[in-house]
């Protein structure tokens, strides 16, 4: 535990006021500008939708709570994820006393970073960081170190040689979705020798770094005569994974290819177009995935998918305040790390309503 860190406990009661001050003063400005926008919304709910959909900060807890966090995130309702994550966190929030203040970068690093010094000049009692790119967030983290503000990590955790300035992550436990991911793999391939193409996510993003990593290194543990042939980025994108796919079909052949690994589902939904666009059936090749998505679980049911990790984004953003408020009450010594439960599903569990799709 860093001496800044140590030290937070003891300067939170000193910094409150001044907390306070600013961000009466910052929520009296939006307000102003939502009524002269003639945007004010039925209640605080939907002003704070508008605010995650358009990037900009908007209150989401009553203002009469204990606690002021600024939650720093790349999506909102602008994507299916983001629009099942903010519900809960929410609520929990106003359960638990905390007043947030949601930022929506769009996955912009240079955005995120100026939320960040939005952030830190508002002084409030944390920061909640979702990444949006995993190698550019060191500045804002050593900014909020800096001004004694904790910082914990949500969803996707920063790179290892930056955790020790941070108090806390909770969300999936992304190296361990590519493992459990690979797992499904090798035990479908039953050790035979078999080609395979990879679609990763967003170049740089933790998420996508961490699940190749765990894919490619338990096949090579566990699974050698599974050979990955190719692999391009397919940037959380169903089009884009799409044409990634169609490339790596083309370049490697398709007679060559006898499975794929996409990292997530919207991705593996690109994946499985671009074969019956080359009349390949994807009953035929060994595919697995990550996320038990409203995308992905049909495919699964039907056949094309052989495999997925089931990921709730409830339990993230619900556990993303829990831990934010563990770490404001409770000035924990050690870092907190709290995995969200990864559970395989394929044809035999799609129908469990315990890993029932939720974005």
């Amino acid at each position: 535990m860093t001496t800044d860190q140590s030290d937070r406990k003891d300067t939170m009661e000193e910094t409150s006021g001044r907390r306070r001050i600013g961000l009466l003063v910052l929520t009296l400005l939006a307000v102003g500008a939502l009524i002269l926008a003639g945007c004010g919304g039925d209640d605080e709910s939907t002003a704070t939708d508008d605010a995650a959909d358009s990037g900009d900060e908007g209150a989401a807890a009553g203002a009469d709570g204990e606690f002021e966090v600024f939650a720093l995130l790349p999506q909102g309702n602008d994507q299916p994820y983001g629009s099942t994550y903010l519900p809960p966190m929410e609520a929990k929030a106003d359960e638990l006393g905390i007043n947030l203040t949601i930022t929506n970068s769009q996955y912009d690093a240079d955005k995120q970073a100026s939320e960040c010094e939005t952030a830190v000049a508002a002084n409030p009692d944390l920061i909640i960081l979702w990444p949006a790119v995993g190698d550019t967030v060191r500045p804002c983290l050593e900014a909020a170190n800096d001004a004694g503000i904790p910082v914990t990590v949500t969803n996707s955790d920063v790179n290892p040689e930056d955790q020790d300035m941070t108090a806390a992550y909770s969300g999936p436990d992304t190296y361990g979705q590519g493992v459990a991911s690979a797992e499904l793999m090798c035990e479908f391939a039953g050790g035979e020798d078999i080609g395979i193409i990879m679609v990763n996510g967003l170049t740089g993003n933790s998420t996508a770094i961490d699940r190749e990593n765990g894919f490619e290194e338990t096949i090579n543990e566990q699974c050698p005569n599974v050979e990955i042939l190719a692999r391009q980025p397919g940037n959380w994108n169903k089009d884009e994974s799409q044409i990634a796919a169609s490339e790596m079909i083309t370049a490697v052949g398709a007679e060559n290819i006898q499975g794929v690994y996409a990292a997530d589902d919207t991705m593996v939904a690109g994946v499985i177009d671009a074969l019956k666009a080359r009349d390949i059936d994807p009953s035929t090749l060994i595919i697995t995935s990550i996320g038990n998505t409203f995308l992905g679980n049909p495919l699964v049911v039907a056949g094309e998918l052989d495999g997925t990790v089931f990921q709730s984004s409830s339990w993230d953003g619900e556990h993303a305040i829990t831990v934010a408020h563990e770490v404001l009450t409770g000035n924990p010594s050690d870092r907190i790390v709290e995995f969200m439960p990864s559970v395989k599903v394929t044809a035999d569990n799609a129908d469990d309503p315990s890993v029932a799709p939720e974005w």
